[in-house]
C-alpha cells in the first residue's frame, strides 16, 4: 500500500540518481545537434499531451481517468528511459538531456495541463478545488529539486556521483517498481472493475506518443540514433510523478490507475519496439 510520506521520498529519490548518473559533457553536447533536441522536447511537450486529449476524447472515460490519463501524458519521461534507450542502441545523451528539461518543466507543464483536465473532465456536479500553488511546490520539491542536486554533484564531485550513481540507479528502478506494484495492489479492483476503460486507452496514448515520435523524427530525417531516443523518450512517461501528483497533491486514487496501467504498457511496448530496431540494425551473417 502506498502511502503519502513514503511515495513523495520515494520519487524523490528516483529523480536524485537520474541526475547522478546523467552525464553532464554529454549534454552538452547534445546542443550541437539543435535539430534532435527540438524534436524530442517538440514530441515530448507537444504531441504526447495531444494525444492524451485525443484519446480521452474518443474513448471518454470516466471523469477520473480522463484527468489520469490527462496527467499521465503531462509527466517527463521515466527513470528507465535512458537504460531503454541503450538496449535499443540510441543516443543515450539525447534521451538524457530530453528527460532532464521536462523534467525541469514539469514544475509548470503539469500543474498547467492537470488543471485543464480537471476544468474540463472533473467539474461535475460540484465545484472541484484545484490545488495550483500546492501542486506546484510539489513538483518542484520532489521532481526538480532532487534532479539537479544531482546534476550538481555529477558537474562538482563527478568520482563520487559515478560511485554513487551504480548504487543509486538500481535502487531507483526498484523503487519505481515497488511503486508501481504497490499502487496496482492498493487499486486492484479498481483495476478489474474498469480494466476495459483505462487499458485500451493507456495503449492506445502510449502507441501514438511513440508512432508520432517516430513520424516526426523520420520527417525531419533524424539519424536512426537519435530518432531512437526520441520515440523512447516520448513512449516512457514518468509514472510515479503520475501517482504522485494523482494521490499526494489531489487526493484522487483513481487517478492514478491510469499511471500504474501504462506503467505496465510501455515497457511492453519498450521492447518490443527494441527488438524490432535491433532486428532491423542487426549484421546480416555472410557464409564461409
Amino acid at each position: 500500500m502506498i502511502t503519502q510520506a513514503a511515495l513523495p521520498a520515494a520519487l524523490a529519490f528516483i529523480m536524485f540518481a537520474m541526475g547522478l548518473t546523467m552525464n553532464p559533457g554529454d549534454i552538452r553536447l547534445v546542443f550541437t545537434h539543435p535539430k534532435a533536441m527540438a524534436a524530442g522536447l517538440a514530441a515530448k511537450l507537444l504531441l504526447v499531451p495531444l494525444a492524451g486529449l485525443a484519446v480521452v476524447a474518443v474513448w471518454q472515460p470516466q471523469p477520473d481517468f480522463a484527468v489520469g490519463l490527462i496527467l499521465l501524458a503531462a509527466c517527463p519521461a521515466g527513470v528507465t528511459s535512458a537504460l531503454l534507450t541503450h538496449m535499443a542502441g540510441g543516443r543515450i545523451a539525447l534521451a538524457a538531456s530530453i528527460t532532464a528539461l521536462t523534467s525541469l518543466a514539469a514544475t509548470l507543464t503539469v500543474p498547467l495541463l492537470v488543471n485543464f483536465g480537471l476544468a474540463m473532465f472533473a467539474g461535475y456536479d460540484r465545484l472541484v478545488e484545484i490545488p495550483v500553488g500546492r501542486m506546484t511546490l510539489g513538483i518542484f520539491l520532489v521532481d526538480t529539486v532532487p534532479l539537479a542536486l544531482g546534476l550538481a554533484i555529477q558537474h562538482f564531485w563527478p568520482r563520487l556521483a559515478d560511485r554513487s550513481g551504480k548504487v543509486a540507479r538500481p535502487v531507483a528502478t526498484l523503487l519505481f517498481a515497488v511503486i508501481v506494484v504497490g499502487a496496482f495492489v492498493s487499486q486492484r479492483q479498481t483495476l478489474m472493475d474498469h480494466v476495459g476503460d483505462v487499458v485500451p486507452a493507456s495503449l492506445a496514448l502510449n502507441l501514438l506518443a511513440m508512432g508520432g515520435a517516430w513520424a516526426l523524427a523520420g520527417a525531419i530525417r533524424l539519424e536512426l540514433a537519435d530518432r531512437i531516443a526520441v520515440v523512447m523518450e516520448n513512449g516512457l512517461q514518468n509514472g510515479a510523478l503520475g501517482i504522485f501528483v494523482a494521490v499526494t497533491l489531489l487526493g484522487n486514487h483513481a487517478m492514478m490507475v491510469p499511471s500504474i496501467v501504462y506503467a505496465f504498457v510501455m515497457n511492453l511496448t519498450a521492447l518490443a519496439f527494441i527488438w524490432s530496431v535491433r532486428r532491423r540494425t542487426a549484421p546480416i551473417p555472410t557464409g564461409r
